[in-house]
């Protein structure tokens, strides 16, 4: 049976509650290892599968993550849709701690990683249409549950996306501000270009962790806080997901 909706899970969200039916599977894939087992059940009566980005301890940096084998494993069991949920900075003042948004935009600022399935020997170069680096669908579907739970979600924005594991300077969110970001975090690509290039149905649910640096009268960012902040954002990912299952 193949998954209904696929979910990739960031900082925080390393199980999917709720999951009736569970069952565990590693699937091999050409790129190598994914970050772990997917894990699929049924919630609202439709089967999800779900993947923790980070590993299920939290053990693989956003550089070491292998983007290609966990968008892969999930197209190959069937998921035509995928949820990326993103732990971020705000950056503009929408986009305070604890905020989700569902973003329209992004601009890729990581290098060095593993983006494309071209990039093996013999592939056929695609050179996909990203203008629109979202999926309109699945998009208005998100927002629209959200509504349904009565749980605010900010209507776009733009997601810069850095390399990471470590939190960016002061000047360099300055820099991410002057070129349009609202958010930034460190795992929204290539996740998202590679579900374009298999013409999955792709959607950012991004979840505010704290200011970015620079952007509060903060003069540094607290961990402890990111966590609070993190789990309560996360606490409203399910209710928004069991809307979005039980209107189709």
């Amino acid at each position: 049976m193949n998954p209904d909706l696929a979910i990739i899970g960031g900082t925080g969200l390393y199980a999917f509650p709720g999951l009736e039916n569970v069952r565990h599977e590693s699937v091999a894939t050409p790129f190598g290892a994914t970050s772990g087992e997917i894990v699929s059940g049924m919630l609202a009566g439709k089967r999800v599968a779900f993947l923790a980005r980070h590993g299920e301890a939290h053990t693989l940096a956003p550089h070491r993550v292998n983007y290609r084998a966990n968008v892969w494993a999930l197209h190959h069991l069937g998921a035509r849709r995928m949820l990326g949920v993103n732990a971020v900075g705000g950056i503009t003042a929408k986009m305070g701690p604890r905020t989700l948004a569902v973003p329209d935009q992004l601009i890729d600022y990581t290098h060095g990683r593993l983006d494309s399935f071209c990039d093996v020997e013999r592939a056929k170069v695609e050179h996909i249409d990203f203008t629109e680096p979202y999926g309109a669908v699945l998009r208005a579907a998100l927002l629209a549950a959200a509504e349904r739970a009565g749980i605010a979600v900010v209507d776009g924005g733009c997601y810069g996306a850095t390399q990471g594991p470590r939190l960016e300077t002061r000047a360099e969110i300055a820099r991410l501000r002057r070129d349009g970001c609202d958010l930034v975090g460190m795992t929204g690509m290539p996740e998202a270009a590679l579900a374009r290039e298999l013409g999955v149905d792709y959607a950012c649910l991004a979840l505010v962790a704290n200011w970015a640096a620079g952007c509060a009268d903060e003069t540094s960012i607290s961990l402890p806080e990111i966590f609070a902040n993190l789990a309560t954002a996360t606490a409203q990912v399910p209710p928004i997901v069991g809307a979005l299952l039980a209107k189709e």
